[in-house]
């Protein structure tokens, strides 16, 4: 049986090796027209890469633009794991959960 290893117990390494390979496999879905499957691998390839992310970086109560969206800014209210939660600063005032990495920490 071939266990893959779970994305909290890989090394830096394993994981831009797995991003890159979640990469891979949503540009393949894309080129055969699986959206569905694309988006899937996408999210993949977010949330390993918020492992990468210093999660003490981040500081509670601060806005921070999310990444791919110019005029999106989420509030950061807490952390569990590697997901932020919060507010979207004037979406629908519901708390949400958004990998890490979305985040635009260089402000």
């Amino acid at each position: 049986m071939n266990e893959e290893k779970k994305l909290v117990e890989m090394s830096p390494a394993e994981l831009r090796t797995a991003i890159a390979a979640y990469r891979e496999k949503a540009r393949k879905a894309e080129m055969m027209g699986i959206i569905n499957e694309y988006d899937v691998y996408q999210r993949k390839a977010l949330i390993a890469e918020s492992y990468l992310v210093d999660a003490s970086e981040i500081v509670i109560g601060k806005v921070y633009r999310l990444i791919g969206s110019e005029a999106s800014y989420f509030k950061v209210e807490r952390i569990k794991g590697v997901f932020a939660w919060g507010f979207r600063l004037q979406g629908d005032a519901s708390e949400e959960g958004i990998p890490l990495s979305l985040l635009q920490l260089d402000q």
